[in-house]
């Protein structure tokens, strides 16, 4: 009951946020999943790309908390937006963070980069992959290759957010 409740003010204190501004990375708008997968994504070989994909929802929720893949692979990642709720009110994106990154310490740089899609480009050197903030409805496409085996953290920046919306992206 108080993660529901901390959820609705969450959801409350951030429609106040106003998501947009450029994204770096390569993304095509995709229309939303009708129904969003709820097994881990399996890795293909090295030698073959893998399709990953994760669907967050309007109660600051990933589907999944794992996505895989291995080293050197190239990675195409669809972020989907399950929610009705819009970006500035419950936008979601992906953001994989290379290993050690202070997790707390690079949401509170997103939090100040509202213009940027709250991703903090201080802080490009720690990131792997990230896509742009959608809302409900949205979907967004990444592209990009899997670093070397290890387990990297994946969060959503949307402020007040991370904290419920991770997991781990696993390199074998």
């Amino acid at each position: 009951m108080k993660i529901i409740k901390y959820a609705l003010i969450a959801g409350v204190v951030s429609l106040a946020a106003c998501g947009g501004g450029n994204d770096s990375s390569k993304a095509t708008d995709q229309p939303a999943a009708e129904e969003p997968k709820t097994e881990t994504s399996a890795a293909a070989p090295a030698g073959e790309g893998v399709t990953l994909e994760i669907t967050g929802d309007d109660v600051m929720k990933f589907d999944k908390a794992e996505l895989r893949a291995k080293a050197g692979q190239k990675v195409t990642l669809t972020l989907h937006h399950s929610g009705k709720l819009a970006k500035e009110a419950m936008g979601h994106n992906v953001v994989i963070l290379k290993s050690g990154t202070d997790i707390a310490a690079f949401a509170a740089k997103a939090v100040e980069a509202k213009a940027n899609d709250y991703f903090p480009e201080s802080e490009a050197a720690n990131v792997i992959a990230h896509t742009r903030i959608i809302g409900g409805g949205e979907s967004v496409t990444i592209e990009f290759t899997a670093p070397e085996a290890g387990t990297y953290p994946f969060i959503c920046s949307f402020p007040g957010h991370y904290g419920f919306m991770k997991g781990d992206f696993i390199v074998e």
